[in-house]
């Protein structure tokens, strides 16, 4: 068979597959089949051979610097350790003369981190300590040993267990089974697959040959660990040792209807963990660009066996979590975030890779998708039938067959044949319209965008520097070489409105596959042996291809609209740094119960690792959910930042008001609670910009002492105002939802305002109508209680204010208002407001006093939950209003009080008091 053939026929087969079965491990590495992390992954603890020569010392006033010796090798690094601010420290580790560049992460970080000043306290032949803040490192020489403490307190070690490795860049030289340097100095028998790999029918030449690197981190206390998205896996990361599974592993990976609770790659790697106790929380972020896997070790995962010798022996097994990182290729480039709590940890990782900027405010609403909507008028009955049903919808979207042929930047000439004038009938209505573009890049001739790739030599080479080809969707592709500053300057003008024909500037884009999924590479992506710009081999840069991907096209929708309007962006493929561009979603999922339970571990570990704009295919991507299925689905996506109905291809039309009026009626109601609660969405999203606080919160992220709830991820937190525990199995009658805070706290029902304390697990009684959601008594909870057809359309629509009262009568709540869609508030056109109710008085100031902005909009009620008994008036006073009376009710058993058509802008400070 000829070689073109050959390719199409095995990219047919995996698309096959890819569409009719779930995943097919066969088709991914195992640690085993993978050499670095064989031989990474067997290294023995206390046999390290790396010290640290302080003769060599330099001290500055933020860094420490000196020579690191592999001693059995005879080799020299440079070991670097700088103090930053925000109790973080960085340590840097890479070859002195490499015999070729060794590659350091580029686009992960958001700028240069600032530095610290550092002070040396001791030295001598055998350490080094400093202090840094009321932080100390100690740094032991021989071998190298790497201490943190907060005060006295050890924090975290790194290399305490000896498991650190750095294979030297060197030339090859064979004789018999024994590789030697040029200069004949003799290494141990190397790993058959250290100078060139076979995985099924792939050959990888590694012409730099063997290159990875590894670090062990201790972690004294800890009780559970957290983090290193993206896994199909609980949010408490469990050890790999006890459960006898391979480690976490982070390559971006085409992994269609992947598998539940394990540790294999999907689509995402952000290699960022916590490792938390009652007494403090302590992260690190491994900046590698290459395959990653990480080995977590738990002392409470302790298994049985295990457990009984140390009961008999009398042992008792200090608490700790253990941690190692083996990356491939590139350096050693480790921060450490000595927090000491959950929200400063999150916080100093989000101060090195940024926050997500303000998303415009029709991107929180509902998002309506399927692969495909056929043509414009299929397009224009699905939301005449959201307007009929009375059911919101903020955003269309077209799958790949909106394309002429599957070339991205064009439309087939007859389905959608008028596209500006489509996209102008969805703005008309207050939507939006969202279209996929991929990275594979269809090779036929004429294609405008095959042509002036190929005449600018823009496409990533093969290792002999041809143009690598693979295959995708339109069958031969190529990829653009997005690490070249050029080619993403090149693609960015592709979203120029006269060049992007036919769009306008309501269409915002949907970057899929770009992990980059290949159907007949190996394990469906690029082989690591093909070259980007740089000379930097894929194995090199591969996680991050995605990220570079999407910082084009933001900055494509950036330029296209003058900087004026906020792009829209979401991916599949994500690295660290990923939330400065684009939200994501978990991926091809399945409609099945355990894959709408999974997205909410998920989503959490995404926003533990930066990325809050997440959420899950509503209904399951692959396959047909069943009508209680799908309602439960959209009373769950309601509560997840990210809130789109995605389906394949094969499945059976589902949109919401298709269904009998019972079930439309259900998700009428978890539409609707979304939209009421976008006021309170966009300010947390305000906030997560401003702070990096995640807009969805695990509970140990708010109650970081209290040790019951450490394991708990089928329940969220959106800020710290709402608990929702959503209802994922099948038949539910009671769930046992877990309140937090002790009897001190109050959580209110979401709907009847019935009170409820914090004391832990209660069972609570649900049915199809009933999920349980709370607001926690303390907040002050901003809405917009009116229904429309878009939340284009609420921007002028007065608020209400839910006021849950605490113990102690006291409540407060923030609120941000702009102009929902541009930059503006850069230039301080902004409303900030905070709002407290104590002592009977409801006032607002201005938290940022030198920001302003013109708003319509309005106070029209105000809720007060748990209110004092006897009130019979209320009064507000404001500048402009005086002092006016206001009617006031009590409603539900005297649940709540409502303040009825305040009437002041909210542009203006005012107070209102009971009596």
């Amino acid at each position: 068979m000829e070689t073109s053939k050959r390719y199409k026929f095995l990219a047919l087969c995996a698309l096959m597959v890819s569409l009719v079965e779930a995943v097919d491990r066969n088709n991914f590495k195992t640690c085993e089949q993978s050499s670095f992390c064989r031989r990474l992954r067997g290294v023995k603890p206390g046999e390290s051979k790396y010290e640290l020569n302080l003769g060599s010392l330099q001290v500055s006033d933020t860094t420490i610097e000196a020579e690191l010796v592999n001693k059995e090798a005879d080799v020299t690094f440079k070991f670097v350790l700088t103090a930053l601010v925000d109790n973080t420290f960085r340590v840097v580790v890479d070859e002195v003369k490499p015999l070729h560049p060794r590659y350091k992460v580029e686009g992960a970080l958001d700028g240069e981190p600032q530095v610290s000043k550092l002070e040396l306290l001791e030295r001598s032949s055998e350490q080094v300590v400093i202090k840094s803040g009321d932080n100390k490192v100690i740094i032991k020489a021989a071998p190298l040993k790497v201490e943190f403490y907060q005060g006295d307190s050890l924090a975290s070690v790194v290399n305490g267990r000896g498991l650190f490795v750095f294979e030297h860049l060197r030339a090859k030289k064979v004789e018999g089974d024994v590789v030697t340097n040029l200069d004949e100095q003799p290494q141990q028998t190397e790993d058959p697959g250290a100078w060139e790999e076979n995985f099924k029918s792939h050959h990888d030449t590694k012409p730099r040959g063997p290159e990875a690197v590894g670090v062990d981190i201790t972690f004294p206390g800890a009780h559970r660990a957290y983090g290193l998205p993206e896994h199909a896996d609980r949010f408490a990361l469990r050890s790999t040792d006890a459960r006898g599974t391979d480690p976490y592993r982070l390559y971006n990976l085409d992994v269609f209807e992947y598998e539940l609770d394990t540790t294999m790659a999907i689509y995402g790697s952000v290699p960022v963990l916590y490792a938390h106790s009652p007494e403090r929380t302590v992260g690190v972020f491994w900046l590698n660009a290459a395959e990653t896997w990480v080995d977590i070790s738990n002392s409470k995962d302790t298994n049985v066996v295990s457990s009984i010798v140390n009961l008999v022996s009398g042992q008792q097994t200090e608490t700790h979590v253990n941690a190692h990182f083996m990356s491939e290729s590139g350096i050693v480039d480790l921060f450490v975030f000595l927090g000491p709590t959950p929200q400063k940890a999150v916080q100093q990782y989000a101060k090195l890779t940024g926050s997500a900027p303000l998303p415009q405010y029709f991107a929180l609403g509902y998002h309506q998708c399927r692969w495909n909507y056929n043509d414009e008028d299929d397009v224009r009955t699905v939301v005449e039938n959201f307007d009929e049903h009375d059911m919101p919808l903020d955003v269309m979207w077209l799958d790949i067959e909106y394309t002429d042929g599957k070339k991205y930047f064009t439309w087939d000439p007859i389905k959608f044949k008028h596209p500006a004038v489509m996209q102008q009938n969805l703005t008309a209505t207050g939507r939006k319209l969202v279209v996929i573009i991929d990275p594979h890049i269809k090779r036929e001739g004429g294609y405008f965008l095959h042509e002036e790739a190929l005449a600018n030599d823009y496409y990533v080479k093969n290792k002999d520097g041809s143009v690598y080809e693979g295959w995708c969707w339109p069958g031969s592709s190529s990829y653009l070489d997005l690490f070249n500053p050029k080619v993403r300057e090149y693609y960015a003008g592709l979203y120029a409105l006269d060049k992007f024909t036919g769009s306008t500037n309501d269409l915002y884009i949907w970057n899929d596959m770009n992990e980059p999924s290949v159907f007949n590479g190996p394990e469906i992506t690029m082989p690591k042996d093909c070259v980007h710009y740089g000379d930097w081999e894929h194995r090199h840069v591969h996680n991050v291809y995605g990220l570079f991907y999407i910082m084009a096209t933001y900055q494509g929708l950036l330029n296209r609209a003058n900087n004026k309007l906020r792009p829209f962006v979401l991916t599949r493929a994500h690295y660290s740094g990923a939330q400065r561009y684009a939200a994501v979603w978990t991926g091809d999922n399945a409609a099945d119960w355990s894959h709408l339970a999974i997205s909410l571990p998920m989503c959490l570990s995404e926003a533990m690792g930066g990325i809050s704009f997440c959420g899950a295919d509503i209904g399951g991507f692959f396959n047909n959910p069943d009508e209680e299925l799908l309602q439960r689905w959209y009373q769950t996506g309601a509560w997840l930042p990210f809130f789109r109905a995605h389906a394949h291809i094969d499945t059976k039309r589902r949109e919401p008001y298709l269904y009998n009026q019972d079930v439309r009626t259900r998700i009428r109601n978890a539409l609707r609670q979304r939209y009421v609660h976008l006021p309170l969405w966009y300010t947390l999203f305000w906030e997560h910009y401003r702070t990096g606080n995640p807009v969805i919160r695990p509970l140990v992220y708010e109650y970081p002492t209290q040790t019951d709830l450490f394991d708990i991820d089928d329940e969220i937190l959106i800020g710290s105002s709402i608990l929702a525990h959503p209802v994922t199995k099948s038949g539910a009658t009671t769930e046992n939802v877990f309140l937090p805070g002790g009897a001190k706290e109050i959580w209110y029902d979401i709907e009847d305002y019935r009170p409820l304390p914090g004391t832990g697990y209660l069972s609570i009684p649900v049915t199809m109508d009933k999920v349980p959601v709370y607001y926690r008594g303390g907040s002050i909870i901003p809405r917009k209680d009116r229904p429309r057809r878009a939340s284009t359309l609420t921007h002028d629509d007065p608020f209400t204010l839910y006021v849950a009262l605490d113990n102690n009568k006291r409540a407060e709540g923030t609120l941000y208002i702009d102009d929902y869609q541009s930059f503006d508030y850069k230039n301080k056109k902004y409303l900030y407001i905070k709002f407290v109710y104590e002592n009977g008085k409801l006032t607002s100031s201005f938290i940022d006093g030198d920001a302003n902005y013109q708003t319509k909009a309005w106070l029209e009620r105000v809720v007060v939950i748990g209110p004092p008994s006897g009130i019979k008036e209320a009064k507000i006073t404001s500048k402009k209003l005086g002092t006016v009376k206001l009617k006031v009710s009590y409603d539900g058993e005297n649940r709540s009080l409502t303040i009825r058509k305040p009437g002041v802008n909210l542009q203006e400070t005012f107070s209102i008091s009971l009596h």
